[in-house]
């Protein structure tokens, strides 16, 4: 096997590739990365029976062939290369790279021990990548970090022919996000459970180099089953789905409210930054609020203490709430609004936070997302 290629083309492939390998596998060949060349396309691999990834790009190959190398050895030597063309040979036991001066020459792992990729399930629709990954960003930003609880930590894909919806939960807090797309089909209705970093990580992936994303799922025959796949021009990957469904997040939205908070988004989020310097992990963030403004306090230990008011629009009875500071940071980042809106329907509820505009000359459309808090019990 012989082949040049663009360094930058190969070091962004490879790099994509290796993020998905990973670091204790369970056996040696799975982190590899599988290079193979044949009618002068180098197609770059990665398995590890969970989550795979296949990049192809254009080369000038003088051979046909497949090697399989560590994958994350050659993203570190790729990224490191001078800007100039690389050339790779794969003699025997080992392949060499050669871009200018610069040589390295690695081992190869046996290409037979490597486990086949599975293949892609059939397409199911197209959706445009840059509001995918911002989609799954919002939502993932809620999904559960415990793996005894797995259903907790991934994000729920439901497809229908009039949208999609990603919704997460780790039972503190709960995210929600509608987006349009373009079914194959007008009597689709799916629902599949995928984890939440993976789902991230391909989708911001895709969605960075704009155009479509195809959706892939599982046929009535059964191909596939067990997975989801995503793809654009150059690049796809499949991942497993997580059994079980998420609760009926939906049902436990409020149908109507007491009160609304309105807010800079930008501003709560540096005064929230910044009081919550004196708390201590694990304490809250107190927000006291009435037509006259909103003030943010926390404390700490040895008396540390901060406060710090802004203005707001306020309407209901006066009222106060704590969060976990994190979490409320969390979402404010996720609304992606100049505007934060809080709606709430009694102290100790859950609390809705929405994006909004702040003047009417913003024609940004914030509509479709929904983060919903737990507020912690108020401490004096």
């Amino acid at each position: 096997m012989k082949l040049r290629v663009d360094r930058d083309a190969l070091a962004d492939a490879v790099a994509w590739t290796a993020k998905s390998l990973p670091v204790r596998p369970s056996v040696p060949v799975l982190a590899g990365a599988l290079l193979a060349v044949a009618d002068g396309r180098l197609t770059i691999s990665g398995f590890d029976y969970e989550v795979s990834s296949q990049v192809t790009l254009d080369v000038s190959a003088d051979a046909s062939g497949t090697t399989l190398v560590s994958g994350k050895l050659l993203a570190e030597i790729v990224k490191a290369l001078p800007n100039k063309p690389v050339d790779i040979a794969a003699e025997g036991s080992h392949v060499e790279l050669t871009c200018g001066s610069a040589r390295f020459t690695l081992p190869t792992m046996p290409v037979e021990d490597y486990p086949a990729l599975p293949d892609m399930p059939g397409s199911v629709g197209t959706v445009d990548g840059a509001a995918f990954a911002a989609a799954v960003a919002q939502t993932a930003v809620a999904a559960g970090k415990d793996d005894t609880l797995p259903t907790m930590t991934g994000v729920q894909l439901e497809l229908t022919s009039t949208g999609i919806s990603l919704l997460a939960t780790d039972r503190y807090r709960m995210a929600i996000k509608d987006l349009d797309w373009r079914p194959n089909s007008n009597d689709i209705e799916v629902t599949t459970l995928i984890p939440a970093k993976s789902l991230s990580d391909t989708a911001k992936a895709l969605g960075a180099r704009g155009g479509e994303v195809t959706i892939a799922m599982p046929d009535s025959a059964g191909g596939g089953v067990g997975m989801v796949g995503f793809s654009s021009t150059d690049r796809r990957t499949t991942s497993r789905v997580l059994d079980g469904q998420l609760p009926p997040l939906r049902s436990l939205l409020p149908a109507t409210f007491a009160a609304e908070l309105r807010v800079s988004a930008s501003d709560l989020t540096s005064v929230a930054r910044r009081v919550s310097l004196v708390a201590e992990r694990n304490s809250q963030l107190r927000l006291s609020f009435d037509s006259d403004g909103l003030v943010v306090e926390a404390g700490g230990a040895e008396d540390a203490k901060a406060s710090e008011a802004l203005d707001c629009e306020y309407s209901g009875d006066p009222m106060k709430v704590a969060f976990n500071p994190q979490y409320l940071l969390d979402g404010l980042s996720a609304i992606s609004a100049p505007g934060a809106v809080f709606s709430f329907t009694e102290p100790g509820k859950p609390v809705v936070l929405t994006g909004a505009k702040i003047t009417d000359e913003d024609e940004s459309d914030f509509t479709g997302y929904r983060y919903m808090l737990q507020p912690l019990r108020f401490d004096s």
